[in-house]
């Protein structure tokens, strides 16, 4: 039995990580920011924390054997400071308490998003560098963070960094929700040419990546102080799928398209009048979410299921199923309230 931290372990991917690790026997703490009722009714211990407090991290990190370090501020829009805050000295922090508190290994939760620069991203893999400049202050934070990571691999402290792509799946709470939201209000516009390529994770496969890398790493081992792009490991074309997945909720499909690059103009007008009038929220559209839209980004997963022993156990297919039906199984309000 280990003793293992998940921090973000009140989150979309911490959660499922938890219930696979507490299921297997393994003695498990769940990090995050809020109580989490869900994992108190199960009887797992949790810890109220900000990933910033470099006390209450060391605290938590006494006496285990791993951290699954999840936890991170996502989005594509935000201020640098609050970015690089919680994932860039977040993460630093729990370098420094595992390695303080002697705990041997860390799996860190990454994103391809920091190799996303302008270009397409077709079939590549962990050789793609990072870009010289990145489009979202998520996107910086999480790189250096997994740099600073990779760097802290050595004889007393190994570590891993997983880079699962579009997680989705029932329980989401952004992508998905946000998808639907929009379709329902026609609001949802097609970027590009609509034959674009794209990786995505489903949930089960992402959070079994984890363990997998949990259990294969240690001191000298294949995977240690690497990085592993995680995915279903067949790309979908974007938006035939999002039609599969409006179809099966019997919603409107998009109608309504635009070209990539028009889509990047608007982007970049509406991030320059939210900087410029202060506005609250996030623009209806920004450089980066316009190429993720509009062009082809899909990764190899060779190495992941080589050193890992990754196998995504869950179709593409039948996620779907299983997302279809959990969203009607909620009924119309559930999505709104998202």
């Amino acid at each position: 039995m280990m003793k293992a931290l998940v921090t973000g372990g009140g989150g979309f991917l911490g959660t499922r990580i938890v219930g696979l690790l507490q299921a297997r026997g393994d003695e498990v703490t769940a990090l995050g920011r809020n109580r989490y009722p869900h994992h108190e009714r199960s009887q797992i211990r949790t810890i109220k924390a900000d990933l910033r407090d470099g006390a209450a991290v060391h605290k938590a990190c006494q006496g285990m054997d791993i951290v699954y370090h999840v936890g991170a501020l996502a989005g594509v829009w935000g201020k640098r400071r609050d970015y690089f805050g919680t994932n860039v000295e977040g993460t630093r922090n729990v370098i420094r308490a595992c390695q303080d508190a002697g705990v041997p290994k860390i799996v860190y939760t990454s994103t391809p998003s920091v190799v996303f620069g302008k270009d397409e991203l077709c079939g590549v893999d962990e050789s793609q560098p990072y870009p010289n400049r990145f489009l979202t202050n998520y996107a910086a934070s999480k790189a250096q963070a997994e740099r600073d990571i990779l760097a802290a691999n050595c004889q007393s402290l190994a570590t891993v960094s997983l880079r699962p792509h579009l997680i989705w799946g029932p329980g989401d709470t952004q992508l998905i929700p946000r998808v639907i939201i929009r379709a329902k209000a026609r609001r949802l516009i097609r970027v590009g040419d609509g034959e674009n390529l794209v990786d995505i994770t489903y949930i089960d496969n992402a959070a079994d990546a984890h363990l997998c890398a949990g259990d294969a790493l240690g001191f000298g081992s294949a995977c240690s102080g690497k990085a592993y792009f995680i995915s279903q490991g067949e790309p979908v074309s974007l938006w035939s799928w999002l039609a599969e997945l409006l179809d099966g909720l019997k919603l409107p499909r998009v109608e309504r398209s635009a070209s990539t690059s028009t889509a990047y103009r608007i982007g970049a007008a509406m991030e320059m009048v939210y900087r410029i009038f202060r506005l609250q929220g996030e623009p209806p559209m920004t450089r980066f979410v316009a190429l993720q839209l509009g062009k082809a980004h899909y990764f190899d997963i060779t190495a992941a299921q080589r050193d890992l022993g990754y196998q995504p156990s869950v179709s593409t297919k039948e996620g779907l199923t299983r997302l279809v039906k959990s969203l009607c199984d909620e009924g119309p309000d559930s999505l709104e309230a998202a």
